[in-house]
């Protein structure tokens, strides 16, 4: 039960116009699922759980580093020396922010077996990972539940968002047709990330979504906004026309490809080697010679025709065209996922 002296704490976002009683009394009753509690997804869920969401599910497959700390803005070194998983450590401290708040950590790769079950319920998906793939099944789950998401990414000194509204506005493929192959673009790894530009990426992020949860559909950003801090460029891009003039296989046809398993990653622990093969249902042609760029300032790569070698956190990669990868190092599947999503992308 909402009392006077709950909705105190939120005078100040009440006072506001387009919020007012009414929308904070739907932010308490709203459920919003949180993929990916890193660098967007730390940002997001303290700017919600401060606004008072009134449920908020964090899911996350990986655990504290200390290079997590220059952006990833929920976390310490206490957590780091605690070897907490990402979404465990962020739950408490969001509890100890604003223990009113319902905060579900789940520890889990995000995959087209578990997606759904963790999306149901939820009245808004934000996207807080680092890579296509996931964003793929958001967007699918998104369109076939009929959910609003909100898209946001960042690498080195610039980041883009955009909103999704199943059947109002052009969803992620309708824009994004195909997601980059493997070392096809710089991952945080490689290419760095500036913690300022994920703090303007993921504030746009929530303040969509406190838009969407107040029932504010008419101030909802309809456009792909790309930012660099570094080289002070920023762009509006229209893309409210290519709704439903695109023959998107997502939203048009209600083809849910990545959802049913025809793209994305599959992976194999190879028995006896202590090595996983990481493979794509749709495989594309690497640009080795791009991927070394990243990659040299890692360690030693080196590269023919047929594969790219490399050696990192000793863990040997063998990278082959085809986007496939034998990662030397590890038996455990999801570990092996984690470090091909890091070094190699998507």
């Amino acid at each position: 039960m909402t009392t006077e002296a709950s909705l105190e704490r939120y005078s100040r976002q009440i006072r506001f116009p387009g919020v007012g009683e009414d929308g904070q009394r739907r932010l308490l009753a709203s459920r919003v699922t949180l993929c990916g509690c890193g660098a967007l997804g730390t940002v997001l869920a303290n700017a919600l759980v401060r606004a008072g969401v009134g449920f908020l599910r964090l899911i996350d497959r990986d655990f504290i580093e200390t290079s997590n700390l220059q952006r990833q803005v929920l976390f310490d070194e206490h957590d780091v020396a605690a070897n907490l998983p990402k979404a465990e450590a962020a739950a408490r401290k969001l509890a100890a922010i604003n223990s009113s708040v319902h905060v579900e950590p789940v520890v889990a790769d995000i995959d087209r077996s578990n997606i759904l079950e963790l999306t149901e319920d939820a009245d808004l998906i934000l996207d807080g990972t680092d890579n296509f793939e996931v964003r793929y099944l958001i967007n699918d789950v998104a369109v076939k539940l009929g959910k609003p998401w909100v898209y946001g990414g960042c690498i080195g000194s610039h980041g883009q968002t955009m909103t999704i509204l199943p059947g109002e506005t052009p969803c992620l493929r309708c824009v994004f047709e195909a997601a980059p192959a493997p070392g096809e673009a710089g991952t945080c790894e490689t290419a760095g990330v500036l913690g300022p530009m994920v703090n303007i990426i993921a504030s746009l992020q929530a303040t969509e979504a406190l838009k969407i949860l107040t029932g504010r559909r008419d101030k909802i950003n309809r456009e792909l906004l790309y930012f660099d801090i570094w080289d002070n460029v920023q762009r509006r891009i229209k893309i409210a026309p290519l709704l439903g003039k695109v023959d998107c296989p997502c939203c048009k046809h209600r083809r849910f490809e990545w959802l049913d398993g025809a793209h994305g990653s599959q992976t194999t622990s190879l028995c006896g080697r202590n090595a996983v093969q990481v493979s794509h249902r749709t495989p594309a042609k690497l640009n080795f010679e791009e991927m070394a760029s990243h990659l040299g300032k890692m360690g030693e790569v080196s590269y023919n025709r047929f594969l790219l070698k490399f050696k990192v956190e000793d863990y040997e990669f063998t990278v082959f065209p085809d986007g496939r990868a034998i990662i030397k190092g590890t038996a455990d599947v999801d570990k092996a996922r984690t470090l091909y999503a890091k070094y190699i992308g998507h």
